[in-house]
């Protein structure tokens, strides 16, 4: 019997006029465009719905951030790299990540000149700079693209960063710092080091790139001594070129600032407002409070206010402190320091909420039903002062009965409050279903002088759960009030995994045993079955680093796209705007929006400018990210550069190619085994199992595995461990290895990063 087509609706339009209007459209295109632009309505829509996922299937659109896209067309802001001149000496770049295979040559943009620049401040060659596209629209125009320099990211590596080493009769060696560069000495001549001194952090100009013998560099900057650890971050605030020192301007404006009063305040100072911090922090930006509604409408319901420092006081927009939180885009927090995006007079002082100190914030009061839902809000612009300063185990002994001195007259008033409203809200976070990996973060621990003492991993109490959850509480509500008063904004924003990114893990976890659903609307709960699944199981870690590998990376946008991990329709971060340049916009935001004052956003800042805002401290966020990650990898290294010999356990925490990466249990340090010392077999690598098995023996060594291991070499100014075998692999069946395809998600390592997880300082 012959199956036949079902005829789509009349109305419907034919796939080729669908496909041309989405390679015509600049902007976001869904669904939702397609069918206005179309005229399509009810049954037609869904119609059109599966049109859209049949050409998804054939490859003919791909979705990226819930938009559709012709495959090989460039979103509107791209990340390229600059490489070459065209004959009327116009930049030419190519975009930094493209996929040959798949979609053939990649496409030339364009660069156009800017009218007015400051010396320094034009790409060039080699440059990777971030850039808004349009398409070129000329058929002559070998440049498929015309583009437009938002923001230079990384410049051409002509300078090099490394540790100088003296030599006796003058000169030096250089040796970088740059895991991918190890072994790589630079000669530094007579007269060319800047009478650096042996062991001193320099960057370098490589002056001479001969055939033969070493490259020859000349030294342009002394960066610092690193005889100890504490100095170790120097090479990672440099390396990834983190401002860390503020202009004269920027400090003259801080130091200028004088403390809010109540002009165009409420005064919320009898309210018993407390932070909530980790036992070491230094600064106390957000602080909570909670009471049962005395409505008889909201019977058992909670109010539950969250306020916030009013950092758009002191920072006005335009101003030098603005110039520069945008430039740093957000704090960076190392081990031995911290990069602040704010001068400590604004970040520790005048933002900082201080225990019987009047400060300015921005407060959110929410009205919670009894059944834990929002039901409404409003936003206030007040003066308020800190009942209480107190840390996250504190306030957990004293709900579980072990008062001290600050929390006994607490409890009753203030604590209690918060967890019952805690409750009723988790009960609605538990039947949204966010993702719920269970991945626990380690801790750095220094000793006085600044070298490693340990490694922990705090414990996850449900004070610090109370937190994130009104955090979240607070992000959703501003949200919320932006898009009702039709105000831009920087949202929060988190994909659903790639299609071939789910296909991956489904492929994997067919090699557990386990299903994993096929088609439809993908929701984070598909997730929380499988890892609920494993709870408990010898696979239980190794399935929460897959899971996370298959997700995307959250981000900043001026467009809505929802937060798959959270399982939220709208977020925005607005709780921390000392250390995060999104939360300052969302708070000029709201005061514009409500008319609360002075330093809203201004009314020339639309959704373009905010969405290269929004590209700008994406990126920022993600050099943070490596830079801290990286830190933590020299401190490491340094602590176990003495246990050469040693041995270790561990687990696989990467498997690629080239090797396994393994990660310590007592440190968390990461070290790399080349595949050809794993064993005496000739091993393969096969993506869809994460593993490497021997091909004669079938001896296996797969991504969670518990080995044995000795270190045979450290590395400390580059992080740098290298590890052989003890223990052997798994016994299992020899086989032909399977076809390669790169790991998706995250870097080879499996090193943690931050892809939509809500947590009080980087959620």
């Amino acid at each position: 019997m012959v199956k036949t087509k079902k005829k789509l609706s009349p109305a419907l339009p034919s796939r080729q006029d669908v496909l041309a209007f989405i390679n015509a459209q600049s902007g976001k295109v869904g669904t939702r465009e397609i069918a206005r632009a179309f005229g399509l309505k009810n049954t037609a829509r869904a119609e059109l719905k599966r049109v859209l996922r049949d050409l998804a299937d054939e490859g003919k659109i791909e979705r990226r951030r819930n938009k559709l896209h012709r495959p090989g067309i460039l979103p509107i802001m791209t990340l390229a790299d600059i490489v070459s001149r065209d004959r009327d000496g116009e930049l030419i770049a190519v975009p930094a990540e493209w996929d040959e295979e798949e979609h053939g040559a990649a496409p030339k943009i364009r660069i156009a000149s800017p009218r007015r620049l400051r010396p320094g401040e034009a790409a060039g060659i080699g440059d990777r700079v971030l850039v808004r596209t349009e398409p070129s629209g000329e058929a002559d125009d070998d440049a498929a693209y015309r583009g437009r320099v938002v923001k230079i990211l990384d410049r051409a590596k002509h300078r090099t960063l490394g540790i100088f080493r003296s030599l006796p009769g003058g000169g030096g060696r250089l040796v970088p710092v740059d895991k991918k560069a190890l072994g790589r000495e630079l000669a530094i001549p007579p007269g060319a080091t800047l009478d650096a001194a042996d062991g001193e952090l320099v960057s370098a100009d490589v002056a001479k790139q001969g055939r033969y013998g070493l490259t020859v560099a000349r030294v342009k900057e002394r960066l610092g001594s690193l005889k100890n650890e504490r100095a170790v971050s120097l090479i990672a605030i440099h390396a990834h070129g983190i401002p860390h020192v503020f202009g004269r301007e920027a400090l003259a404006e801080a130091q200028a600032a004088r403390p809010a009063d109540l002009a165009g305040r409420e005064d919320w100072r009898s309210l018993p407002l407390v932070t909530i911090d980790p036992v070491d922090a230094k600064d106390h930006d957000d602080a909570v409070h909670a009471e049962p509604d005395r409505n008889s409408a909201n019977r058992g319901g909670h109010i539950v206010t969250v306020a916030i420092a009013d950092v758009s006081h002191y920072v006005m927009p335009g101003s030098a402190l603005d110039r520069e939180a945008l430039e740093r885009g957000n704090s960076v927090y190392f081990p031995d320091r911290v990069v602040p995006m704010l001068p400590e007079r604004i970040s520790n002082d005048l933002c900082s909420l201080k225990v019987q100190e009047d400060r300015a914030a921005l407060a959110v009061r929410m009205v919670i039903g009894a059944d834990g839902r929002k039901r409404d809000h409003s936003f206030h612009r007040v003066l308020m002062r800190s009942a209480a300063k107190l840390h996250y185990a504190q306030v957990q002994d004293a709900i579980d009965g072990r008062t001290d001195e600050t929390t006994a007259p607490l409890l009753r008033p203030v604590l209690s409050p918060l967890y019952e409203a805690y409750r009723a809200v988790k009960r609605v976070r538990d039947a949204r279903g966010p993702l719920d990996l269970d991945l626990p973060e380690r801790k750095i621990l220094l000793r006085p002088d600044g070298t490693l003492d340990r490694v922990v991993t705090p414990q996850r109490l449900d004070a610090h759960r109370l937190i994130e959850e009104f955090m979240i509480l607070a992000n959703v509500a501003a949200a919320e009030t932006l898009e009702r008063a039709n105000v831009p904004l920087i949202y929060r924003v988190h994909d659903e995994p790639a299609r071939e990114r789910v296909e991956a893990l489904r492929e994997f976890l067919q090699t557990l045993d386990i299903s994993f659903p096929k088609g439809g609307v993908l929701r984070p709960e598909h997730f929380n079955t499988i890892l609920a699944r494993v709870k408990g199981r010898d696979a239980e870690n190794l399935v929460n680093e897959v899971v996370l590998r298959a997700q995307a990376q959250a981000e900043y946008a001026s467009e809505n796209y929802g937060h798959f991990g959270l399982a939220l329709r709208r977020y925005a971060h607005f709780t921390s705007p000392i250390r995060r340049y999104a939360d300052l916009v969302v708070h000029r935001a709201l005061v514009r929006a409500l008319k609360l004052g002075h330093g809203g956003l201004p009314a020339g800042m639309d959704i373009a400018t905010l969405g290269e805002i929004a590209a700008r401290i994406s990126a920022a966020e993600r050099r943070a990210m490596a830079a801290e990650r990286e830190t933590v990898d020299r401190l490491i290294a340094h602590y176990m550069a003495d246990q050469i010999g040693a041995t270790f356990e561990g687990r696989i925490g990467g498997v690629t190619r080239a090797g396994l990466f393994v990660k310590l249990d007592e440190t968390g340090a990461d070290g790399f085994i080349p595949a050809r010392n794993i064993g005496d077999d000739y091993f393969q690598y096969h993506e869809a199992e994460h593993a490497m098995i021997g091909r004669s023996t079938g001896e296996t060594y797969r991504l969670g595995d518990r080995v044995t291991v000795r270190l045979v070499e450290a590395v400390p100014v580059a992080g740098a461990l290298r590890f052989e075998l003890i223990s052997t692999g798994r016994k299992e069946a020899p086989r032909m290895a399977g076809r390669a395809r790169r790991l998706p998600g995250r870097g080879k390592r499996g090193a943690r990063d931050e892809r939509m997880l809500p947590r009080k300082r980087h959620g």
